[in-house]
């Protein structure tokens, strides 16, 4: 995960000075040296980084800081409001036209993830009632075109495309009078990426901007590929002009100085951050929030926005009232999991949560559903119904089924038989209470 070497390294820093109590001018600059090293092995550029200590210094060295009540914990304050100012401060959204189509044109580097981005983007605008239209202009890649055309329809979002024979302003202004004719009013244009920025590559996209009114241009860089962000990011600025960033890979093993660098020396925002491969992994940046998630103390916000959009209402419902009267079975246990799983894994929501995202995989291994799954999985569907009928004979053949030992099936009995009395402890204190699942609440005993 992004920034989790990182944020262990803060998070130690920030220990050792919560462990002093009383601070001194010579603590904080200890401190700060150690954070200088920790955000330059994370791959932030330098420049950004001595002026971030600089100003984290200049602030936390003062009086009204040192001989205060909890200097420590004024200083992490310090540190995680220009870590915000460092990332840009507030969210930047993309906006649309009160009157005609929103054009996007989606930019960058072969291999950074544009494509499937694009697609990510439409769905998200259709889910907040926009009528989007994806437009393949990759003239040189015809696979490219059928990964969206395959991506769009994931979406359910039209694709409009005319081959690799044809001009790519062709292609635009055919896609807005096809965009005009079926009430499509966003438009996002996935333009070709090269291996390595080129003048043909720069002339194609300043064509499209001279010939129709473009309202974002958008660049896709993967975070993974390091300082070498900046520079694509810079080039694109300079020769064409853009809008915002997205980051894609920020989820992969990635010291994450991209994120923390891009807004400081190009001056541009970060829109999204790609969390996963699935299509629904594209996130909207907030500078805030990240923050909170580098500094250890969580991104509750996000994970309440996620349970929200991932988890099903009505089956959580379902759940829960089966819950209440103590009739939690193992069909509800499977359930849970395939949520969790929906959300991104335990990992990704842990990440979220306060002092919790330093845990490592090794920790907490999504891996481990998997027997889970297989068991429950070879019962038969009275026994994930009616759990109290599984004797030993039952458990011999579940855990043939499930090619796993039967001290793994008698394992998850326990767990199960655990989880079943606590919530019949919870059934009469639940009562007349906001139920588990409502708003803010977690699934998996999280919340």
């Amino acid at each position: 995960m992004a920034f989790e070497s990182l944020s262990t390294k803060l998070q130690n820093v920030f220990k050792n000075l919560k462990g002093k109590g009383r601070l001194t001018e010579a603590d904080v600059k200890t401190a700060m040296r150690e954070v200088k090293l920790a955000l330059l092995e994370a791959d932030v550029n330098f420049k950004v980084v001595k002026n971030f200590v600089s100003s984290v210094t200049e602030r936390a060295v003062g009086q009204d800081v040192l001989e205060g009540l909890n200097p420590a914990q004024t200083v992490i304050k310090i540190v995680n409001e220009e870590l915000t100012s460092l990332m840009g401060d507030e969210t930047t959204e993309i906006t649309f036209n009160a009157q005609g189509p929103t054009v996007i044109m989606m930019c960058g580097l072969q291999g950074a993830g544009k494509t499937t981005t694009a697609a990510k983007l439409a769905g998200k605008f259709k889910s907040q009632g926009k009528r989007p239209l994806l437009v393949a202009c990759d003239i040189y890649r015809p696979a490219a075109i059928e990964q969206l055309k395959i991506n769009g329809g994931k979406q359910e979002v039209p694709v409009f495309e005319m081959g690799t024979g044809v001009k790519v302003i062709d292609i635009v202004n055919a896609a807005l009078k096809h965009a005009e004719s079926n009430g499509n009013n966003v438009i996002i244009l996935d333009t070709a990426g090269r291996l390595h920025i080129d003048e043909e590559m720069m002339q194609e996209l300043r064509t499209v901007k001279e010939s129709v009114k473009v309202d974002h241009t958008v660049l896709t860089v993967d975070a993974m590929t390091g300082q070498d962000v900046l520079n694509v990011a810079e080039t694109f600025d300079k020769e064409i002009g853009i809008t915002g960033v997205i980051l894609t890979k920020l989820d992969g093993d990635t010291r994450g100085g991209a994120a923390l660098s891009i807004k400081a020396v190009t001056g541009k925002p970060i829109l999204y951050v790609g969390m996963g491969e699935k299509l629904s992994d594209l996130e909207q940046f907030y500078p805030d929030r990240m923050a909170g998630r580098i500094l250890g103390m969580g991104d509750m916000l996000s994970l309440i926005e996620k349970v929200q959009s991932d988890i099903d209402e009505k089956k959580a419902k379902e759940m829960e009232a089966r819950m209440m009267k103590a009739e939690f079975n193992f069909n509800d246990f499977y359930e849970q999991i395939q949520q969790m799983k929906k959300m991104g894994g335990i990992n990704s929501v842990l990440a979220m949560m306060p002092d919790m995202g330093n845990l490592s995989n090794a920790e907490v291994d999504d891996d481990a559903f998997k027997p889970l799954e297989a068991i429950i999985n070879s019962m038969t569907k009275k026994e994930r119904e009616k759990p109290d009928i599984i004797n030993v004979s039952r458990k011999r053949r579940i855990a043939a089924g499930a090619g796993v030992d039967i001290a793994e099936v008698n394992r998850l009995m326990k767990q199960f038989e655990q989880m079943r009395k606590m919530m019949k402890q919870m059934n009469g204190m639940m009562k007349g209470k906001k139920g588990l699942f409502g708003k803010g609440k977690l699934p998996f005993g999280l919340g």
